[in-house]
């Protein structure tokens, strides 16, 4: 009799815990229903306004001016008068070539002139007192032909002897050879002792200004095509002489910058490169940037118009490389949005097709969403 009562009290009690798991799992779906609809996520709310555009291009600084030092006369070297790798001044006196030639040089010159001049006075007398004498008719007329002759002849001579005096004196100052420019020497390529001669074909030294210096930027002919066919369109504006600003950087993490101006674009095109040359010209009072140093250069390219930017934390890309953001619509619900983007701007896309203005990309909450789920948003600054 016990038996028989023992089955139906089972099948009862396991009935009773289907329908309590049955129940339970109604609520919990409820609830995860209920969790779906009210999760927040953080959004950026799109808004268009005016960007400075910049291009950050490659490039190799080259010296202001470079002067090679070299003698315009010949001579032995006396003496080397500066500091290797110093700072030199225009018209400071570099090096000393033996000068005694060539004060006895000028002082033959000027024993010249003392011989001229007392010749142009003898003939001078002569041809004056020639004029008297040709008036009472005590001379030939070839005889004051001759006078006068004589005392041009004379001139002439002193004249002659004036210039040797003038390349005399400028030969020896020559043998004072003389910064050209202002700006840092290298080393000394001959020494004291060394025979210099007019023309030789290695120089003294040389000198190269450091401040300001010169970048030159290389810039791929398709993004200055692109870029010019934005300035056409209106999308970009540029100041009416082009001098665009440019940044410079050195070092492994840019420890140095410094700016300066674009001053002209090269116009031919590298065959080999596909690059046009672009040159700046920058402050370098440090010293900082030497020449053939590779530098990183942030080029102004103009003024972007009403742009459209989306934070680049809202923005990733689908298996096929397509930039992709998540938006909240006008249902309160999340959509996929397929983007067009231009390039970077500091931390946020420039996005010419895909959103307009009032879309709300999600940035915050991206692992739990997905398109068409119900969201509450929370603006994120």
């Amino acid at each position: 009799m016990q038996q028989r009562f023992r089955k139906p009290l089972f099948v009862s009690v396991l009935a009773s815990s289907i329908l309590l798991a049955s129940c339970g799992d109604a609520e919990q779906a409820a609830a995860g229903a209920g969790q779906q609809q009210q999760m927040t996520v953080g959004v950026v709310t799109i808004s268009t306004r005016d960007v400075d555009l910049t291009t950050t291009l490659p490039g190799r600084a080259s010296a202001f001016r470079v002067a090679e030092v070299r003698p315009q006369v010949n001579g032995i070297l006396e003496k080397r008068l500066f500091e290797e790798g110093s700072m030199v001044s225009a018209g400071q006196q570099l090096y000393q070539i033996d000068a005694a030639m060539y004060e006895a040089e000028l002082a033959s010159a000027k024993a010249e002139i003392a011989r001229a001049q007392a010749a142009v006075k003898s003939t001078q007398s002569r041809f004056e007192r020639s004029k008297g004498l040709l008036q009472d008719k005590a001379i030939s007329q070839q005889d004051f032909d001759e006078a006068e002759a004589a005392y041009l002849q004379a001139e002439a001579q002193l004249k002659i002897a004036q210039a040797n005096v003038s390349r005399a004196e400028l030969n020896l100052e020559y043998t004072k050879v003389k910064a050209p420019i202002d700006g840092r020497i290298g080393r000394s390529q001959l020494t004291e002792g060394a025979l210099l001669s007019v023309g030789q074909a290695q120089a003294l030294t040389t000198i190269t200004q450091l401040d300001p210096i010169y970048v030159d930027i290389a810039q791929s002919t398709s993004d200055y095509l692109a870029l010019q066919q934005a300035i056409a369109d209106g999308r970009i504006e540029t100041n009416a002489d082009n001098r665009a600003e440019v940044v410079v950087s050195v070092g492994e993490n840019g420890n140095f910058t410094t700016k300066g101006e674009l001053l002209f674009n090269e116009v031919t095109v590298d065959p080999q490169t596909s690059a046009i040359t672009l040159r700046a010209r920058l402050d370098n009072p440090s010293h900082a940037i030497l020449p053939g140093m590779y530098v990183r250069a942030e080029v102004g390219t103009g003024n972007l118009k009403n742009a459209i930017l989306a934070p680049q934390t809202g923005v990733s890309r689908d298996p096929r490389g397509r930039a992709i953001a998540f938006v909240v619509n006008a249902e309160g619900k999340v959509e996929q949005r397929y983007l067009q983007v231009e390039r970077t701007v500091g931390t946020n896309w420039v996005v010419t097709d895909g959103l307009t203005t009032g879309d709300k990309v999600i940035v915050e909450g991206l692992q739990k969403i997905q398109p068409g789920m119900p969201v509450k948003t929370e603006e994120v600054k």
